[in-house]
This record gives C-alpha cells, sequence and structure tokens, in this order.
C-alpha cells in the first residue's frame, strides 16, 4: 500500500508537469518497455500492476484523463512489449542457444520447447500477473519456438485480463475499494487453471512414461 501510495503521487505529479497526452504516453512506455526492453526486470514496481491502478485511479479523479483511452493504450502496449521479446528471443536468443553444443544447454532447450508445446498458452497468460515471468516468459516462448498462432492469442488476453482490466479496476477502486480485490481473483483464477493444467499433464506424461 505504501509503495502505491507513493507511485500514485509520482503519477499525479506526471500529469500536473507534462499534461494528459505526455501522461498517456509516459504510461504507455513504461508498460511496453517493461517486456519489450526488459525494463521490468530492474523496476518492476513502476512498471507492473501498481502502475495501472495508481494511474487508473489517477484518470477517476480527473476529468482530463479518459480511462477508456489509457485502459486502451495500455492494452496495446503491453501486447506490443510481449510481441516484441518472443521477436527478441526467436531470432536473436535462439541461434546463439543453437551454437552452444554443451548438453546441458540442449536438454534445457527441449524441456523448455516440450513445456510451451503443452503449457505455453496458459504461461503467457499467467505471466502477465507475476512480475519477472512478464519480462521473462515472452522471450523464452521465442526461443522454445513456441507456436506463433497460440503465442499471440496468449498475448491477447493477457494484454486484456492485465493491462485493460487492471487499469480500469483501478478507476473503479477510486470509488469502490473492493473493486481492486477483484482484479488478484482473477489472476488467481488463471494461475491456479495453469497449476491444474500443469499437473494434468505431468500425471499423462508420467502414465505414458
Amino acid at each position: 500500500m505504501l509503495r502505491l501510495a507513493a507511485l500514485d503521487g509520482q503519477v499525479s505529479d506526471w500529469l500536473t508537469t507534462f499534461g494528459p497526452y505526455v501522461f498517456y504516453a509516459i504510461v504507455w512506455g513504461l508498460v511496453f518497455a517493461g517486456t519489450g526492453l526488459f525494463i521490468g526486470a530492474f523496476i518492476p514496481f513502476i512498471t507492473g500492476d501498481s502502475l495501472l491502478f495508481a494511474a487508473g485511479i489517477l484518470s477517476a479523479r480527473n476529468d482530463s484523463v479518459n480511462i477508456w483511452a489509457l485502459a486502451i493504450g495500455v492494452g496495446i502496449a503491453a501486447f506490443l512489449g510481449d510481441q516484441l521479446g518472443f521477436v527478441l528471443g526467436r531470432h536473436y536468443g535462439r541461434p546463439y542457444l543453437d551454437r552452444r553444443r554443451g548438453a546441458w544447454v540442449r536438454s534445457s532447450v527441449a524441456r523448455a520447447e516440450k513445456f510451451y508445446d503443452e503449457l505455453g498458452w496458459w504461461a503467457v497468460v499467467v505471466a502477465r500477473f507475476i512480475p519477472w515471468g512478464r519480462v521473462l516468459v515472452p522471450p523464452v516462448a521465442g526461443i522454445a519456438r513456441m507456436n506463433y498462432m497460440r503465442f499471440l492469442a496468449a498475448n491477447v488476453v493477457g494484454a486484456l485480463a492485465w493491462g485493460v482490466l487492471l487499469t480500469v479496476t483501478g478507476y473503479f477502486a477510486a470509488s469502490i475499494p473492493a473493486v481492486k480485490s477483484a482484479a488478484y481473483l482473477i489472476g488467481g483464477a488463471f494461475i491456479l487453471s495453469a497449476i491444474i493444467a500443469g499437473v494434468v499433464s505431468w500425471r499423462r506424461n508420467r502414465s505414458a512414461g
């Protein structure tokens, strides 16, 4: 709560100092950079959930910020950030690993490919709600050569469930604090579903072996 309050003040300063249009650009840019440029690995607090909540809350208090323009822009920025991470992993990370001849590297890549074949869709969606997951999962999915259309579909769902939903939740939480908990319930549902899917896949693989 203290971190959210501090960021709330920082976000308010952005709006006061730069105006609504630059404010939009700052929020969208941070969301994109959080995954697409891996900045979220170093400052997850200012590129993640707290930023979206704070921006949404501010839009409820200030008529110059349109919540739907803000939320849709966040969703697009989140989508593009993951897309860039995936492309970087596939076109740069994978060729680098393919040049490594070590048995451990090859075994690790094979396990990653198997994981993303079986559970990659859920992993991409769930990772949105996990600070380090947002940063690492897209490029690793690219390295593992996850099917592009599956990644694309998961990226769209994740961008909507995390980016748009949490921003809008912040907006309504300004007047209805209990609304804030709903976003975490939805995120928990995604994570629980992924765990269940993982257990089922593990049991199937064990039975097949």
